[in-house]
């Protein structure tokens, strides 16, 4: 199955984002397998799942990581971004999957 990362800093705000982004892929009748990690478990995640791995969302408390991990994910040739700090801030899954989603084309 296809992956979503959300890497951030082990917060609580990141698991209910993932909750509200896997009730909007089931409603889109998306199938994803979309969970959250800590950053720094991401290179560990990607050498085990990399195949797998479709994007890697960044939590916006992490943001100053960008660069660091997009080497990582470069490597993999799988997109990064640092999620939409508004849509993250009310836990808008919808909008964050869009985001996830736009980020695959």
């Amino acid at each position: 199955m296809k992956r979503i990362v959300l890497a951030c800093s082990a917060g609580m705000s990141t698991s209910l984002v993932v909750t509200k982004m896997e009730k909007e892929a089931a409603a889109r009748g998306l199938e994803y397998k979309i969970y959250a990690i800590p950053e720094q478990e991401l290179r560990d995640e990607l050498e085990q799942y990399a195949q797998d791995v479709v994007v890697v969302l960044l939590g916006p408390q992490v943001r100053f990581k960008l660069t660091e991990n997009k080497k990582l994910t470069d490597h993999y040739n799988i997109p990064i971004a640092i999620i939409d700090s508004v849509a993250y801030g009310t836990l808008n899954g919808a909008k964050v999957l869009d985001q996830a989603l736009s980020l695959l084309h």
